[in-house]
């Protein structure tokens, strides 16, 4: 349930060529997996950074959050819908952020996006995940090495953070034939 804020600009960090290429949409594992560790929430609610917060760890961009066009309370469809669209920029920013010769199936991408939801695009895109992906590093090594870093908020050790990390790693090391990456003409 923990989820680090994640700023409009670093939603949108990328170059104009890049923007031009839409991450494929995300298996039904990875939307789970991250229903599952942001929890719902049908009311607005201060996350633990204290952003105001709604659905499934929808970080709230005007006061109420009144830029969702459901009715709050959510019910757990319409926040359900809002995870969908939420879980866009992430997936973009995953397939932009990847270097065109970088190969990933369905739950090793699906793994990268969860963890962009809740780290933010400029995070994941700074990282030396992505950078070790990028200069040709096996992706299930990489990601198993990498990923388990990123357990901390505000500079201490969550157990959260720590559980989602290896859910996701678990995710990715699930074997699939799925392909995901690269996307094809980004």
């Amino acid at each position: 349930m923990v989820r680090l804020a994640i700023t409009f600009a670093a939603l949108i960090a990328v170059s104009t060529t890049q923007a031009q290429c839409t991450g494929p949409p995300v298996n039904q594992a990875t939307i789970d997996l991250i229903a599952e560790f942001e929890g719902f929430s049908a009311d607005v609610y201060n996350d633990p950074t204290g952003n105001p917060t709604i659905g499934y760890g929808h970080l709230c961009q005007q006061s109420g959050c009144s830029e969702i066009p459901y009715s709050i309370p959510l019910s757990e469809a319409d926040g359900k819908r809002l995870l969908a669209d939420d879980v866009i920029p992430p997936q973009n920013c995953i397939t932009q952020q990847t270097a065109e010769p970088v190969t990933l199936n369905a739950n090793q991408y699906g793994a990268l996006v969860s963890w962009a939801f809740n780290v933010g695009c400029g995070n994941s895109g700074s990282s030396s995940l992505i950078t070790r992906l990028n200069n040709g590093e096996d992706p299930q090594t990489v990601i198993a090495e990498e990923l388990p870093r990123w357990n901390q908020s505000g500079g201490q050790v969550l157990p959260g953070l720590v559980r989602r990390r290896a859910a996701e790693v678990g995710l990715a090391g699930t074997a699939t034939s799925d392909p995901a990456l690269p996307a094809g003409t980004c």
